[in-house]
């Protein structure tokens, strides 16, 4: 038997077909040391007002991503069912060990629940989660967009991103879904290890996946928390479920959302030793390729040169380093471009 068609161990008391406004807990088996019968509780919010679609709204699946469980969070708490026509499903903290431990990897198996789906029922915890998530509450769902940030390793620029899928109909829906949640940036990527991903989970079921990079570096970012939280009404209006028109209008003046791609290779930076990085560019800044995008300091070695890393590529810089020390095979820098149909289709 596949783990595809098991059970799901984890058990959901809400109704997902039920009308009104449901505030629950998935209750996620843990066995421990002091708890033989012990479970994770991850809060769940489910709101149903008639025939529309169903949206799905999920953070903290890194623990250390803070901006999309405070944005999720306080929708949770004063959206209505009144006010929608469909259904609103939210997760603030999926990944609730991570969340309370402040880490990106779960603390009880040391996974990246973010490269376990579509996951398994007999697996580790993070898999038991990926699988329910794919399994149980996917089949749901017409749009997901999942809030995320750099964490701890980087920063980023405020953005929305998608993958390249080759469905030309749902490329440019998720495209039109971006530029409705109306952050400064959406990039299109290729990504390093998508596979795995809940992105690509949803993609899988031929849904809508959108998702966010609202700041980094192991802190709040207050814009990122601003565009994160208008972002989420913003889906709502734009997928019928909410009435008005997404405000898309950008703190720099422009009207919308700018469409950017990370497809190059020569657009990842990775750093050939381990050191301490010293960068020259913060997220959002236009770089040139030739351009010295920072230096690797041997500190521990005082007469050994430090080593230049160089960009490849020219565009904006998507993703810049975030801590000082960094080891061999770290990616330290993302450029992307602004999106071209014709490159991307190549």
């Amino acid at each position: 038997m596949t783990a595809a068609v098991v059970k799901s161990r984890i058990q959901c008391a809400v109704d997902f077909d039920r009308e009104g406004r449901q505030a629950a807990y998935l209750r996620a088996p843990l066995s421990r040391n002091t708890s033989g019968w012990g479970a994770v509780e991850i809060p769940i919010i489910v709101l149903k007002n008639g025939k529309g679609p169903t949206i799905l709204f999920t953070g903290g699946v890194h623990g250390d991503e803070y901006e999309g469980p405070i944005a999720i969070s306080k929708l949770a708490r004063c959206l209505d069912p009144a006010q929608i026509q469909g259904r609103v499903i939210l997760m603030p903290a999926v990944n609730m060990p991570a969340v309370l431990a402040d880490v990106r990897l779960s603390p009880v198996d040391g996974r990246d629940i973010n490269r376990c789906f579509p996951g398994n029922p007999r697996g580790t915890f993070s898999e038991m989660l990926a699988h329910f998530m794919d399994s149980v509450l996917l089949p749901h769902v017409d749009v997901s967009v999942d809030l995320h940030t750099a964490g701890h390793s980087m920063e980023a620029a405020l953005s929305t991103n998608m993958h390249y899928v080759e469905d030309a109909a749902i490329r440019e829906r998720t495209m039109a879904m971006a530029a409705a949640f109306g952050a400064p940036y959406n990039a299109v990527f290729w990504g390093v290890d998508e596979g795995a991903t809940f992105t690509s989970s949803v993609e899988r079921q031929g849904k809508i996946s959108v998702g966010t990079e609202l700041g980094g570096w192991g802190r709040v970012n207050i814009e990122g928390v601003r565009v994160g939280e208008r972002g989420l009404t913003n889906v709502l209006k734009a997928c019928g479920v909410m009435e008005g028109k997404p405000d898309t209008a950008q703190r720099d003046g422009s009207p919308a959302t700018r469409h950017m791609m990370v497809k190059d290779p020569g657009n990842f930076l990775f750093a050939r030793h381990s050191a301490t990085y010293e960068p020259m560019n913060l997220a959002g800044e236009v770089v040139h390729a030739g351009e010295l995008a920072g230096r690797l300091h041997f500190i521990e070695d005082i007469d050994r040169d430090p080593v230049e890393v160089r960009y490849a590529t020219s565009g904006v810089l998507w993703m810049a380093p975030g801590p000082g020390r960094v080891q061999r095979g770290d990616c330290i820098g993302v450029v992307m471009q602004d999106y071209d149909p014709v490159a991307a289709a190549s």
